[in-house]
């Protein structure tokens, strides 16, 4: 054996040595299934919405559309806080989570897109129909863009690393 066979022995990660590394599964689920995962799709989609009714309503100028942008930004801002405060959870209580900085990348991404919502879903209080040119779309594409890559950095960290799934799929 070389030399530098012998420090390429030797070196080893600290972090993923630590015997909690490899806990990662989900500490908070019904039946095996982890709630993180099943609240986030709702913010995901309902910011689709509010921009998709955006989009609509300065194309027909329906009335409509603005409504349900305002609800669509609310709810999704809402159901955001939910799906936070449960991967926030999982974050704290899972130790194999904790010990990886790609988790903290995207509870920080994840924590600044729900500012966004909430800016979004506030500009849209009073006035909805003003509220659309130019910040409220402005926001609703901000707040899809954060969506898709904070959805995508969080689908990275559920199927490359397997953070927070249920090995037991009970």
């Amino acid at each position: 054996m070389t030399t530098t066979e012998k420090r390429e022995n030797q070196l080893t990660d600290p972090i993923s040595s630590n015997p909690s590394f490899d806990d990662s599964e989900s500490k908070i689920a019904v039946a095996g299934h982890p709630i993180h995962a099943m609240l986030v799709a709702f913010p995901i989609g309902l910011t689709a919405c509010a921009l998709g009714a955006d989009l609509f309503y300065w194309w027909t100028g329906d009335i409509f559309w603005a409504r349900a942008a305002l609800w669509s930004a609310g709810m999704a801002f809402l159901m955001g806080l939910l799906a936070g405060l449960s991967g926030t959870i999982e974050l704290l209580a899972v130790p194999g989570i904790r010990a990886r900085a790609a988790s903290w990348t995207h509870f920080i991404i994840a924590m600044t897109l729900l500012a966004v919502l909430g800016a979004n879903w506030g500009y849209r209080l009073y006035g909805y129909e003003q509220a659309l040119l130019p910040y409220g779309l402005l926001l609703s594409m901000l707040s899809a863009a954060m969506v898709a890559f904070t959805g995508w950095h969080g689908g990275k960290l559920v199927f490359d690393y397997q953070l927070g799934t249920s090995s037991s799929g009970k």
